[in-house]
């Protein structure tokens, strides 16, 4: 079946993680409920990081409860990842809303720009883009979202740069076969999203595999009180 869908195998390396940074993942622990600065309670939606229709999970082997969370911040695993999928050639975007359930303005930038892949060859899987949120009313960082498997990435987008919901971070790409991508067709191009809160734990939005988002739909919320990592809200 994996010869002739093009879908991602979901082993341990299947993103090209170095044996040291798979070490030190799996060596990290739990979170206080409070991390630097205060906890949060206002939430920032999250949105598909691709730019029109998109598929979650679309063959039913990266739902986030189950998914590999390969990517670290501020020394913890992230909380939760998910692959959603979109040909190549579709523009990748922030997944940050633009407002916390408040109203207040959220600012994201740039906080990581690197090859994907331990080998460090775009060839691979493309850039890892990581992206930081703030509550731009107070100034708390609320959370973090790497952004896996993007091609085409402008100069603009480095680290430091300020990126709003629309910004084009690259495209989706297909990338050849290897150990950190492991998909054979179109069909099974994605985009690698893990996500992390700053204080205690973010959360997705449970649905099923080969689910259809657009631009607005919510897949998972920061800024949440969750009490562990891979919960649904």
């Amino acid at each position: 079946m994996h010869a002739t869908i093009g879908l991602l195998l979901v082993p341990a390396l299947a993103l090209g993680l170095s044996p040291a940074a798979q070490a030190q993942d799996a060596q990290a622990t739990p979170r206080p409920a409070e991390a630097a600065g205060t906890l949060s309670t206002d939430t920032i939606s999250v949105y598909p990081p691709v730019q029109g229709p998109s598929t979650w999970d679309r063959f039913g082997l990266s739902h986030p409860s189950g998914h590999h969370r390969v990517f670290s911040n501020w020394g913890y695993l992230n909380d939760w990842s998910v692959d959603i999928y979109q040909n190549p050639g579709a523009a990748v975007v922030s997944p940050f809303g633009s407002r916390t359930a408040a109203g207040h303005p959220v600012t994201v930038r740039v906080v990581t720009v690197v090859p994907g892949c331990a080998t460090g060859n775009l060839e691979d899987g493309g850039w890892r883009i990581g992206l930081e949120a703030t509550n731009a009313a107070t100034g708390a960082v609320i959370a973090r979202a790497d952004v896996m498997h993007v091609d085409n990435k402008p100069a603009a987008i480095a680290v430091g740069a300020t990126v709003g919901p629309w910004t084009h971070l690259g495209t989706t790409g297909r990338f050849r076969y290897s150990s950190c991508y492991q998909v054979n067709g179109d069909s099974g191009a994605h985009i690698h999203l893990e996500v992390i809160n700053r204080t205690r734990y973010s959360c997705y939005i449970a649905r099923g595999s080969n689910a259809q988002l657009g631009d607005e739909t919510v897949i998972g919320r920061v800024g949440t009180q969750n009490t562990g990592p891979v919960q649904a809200c």
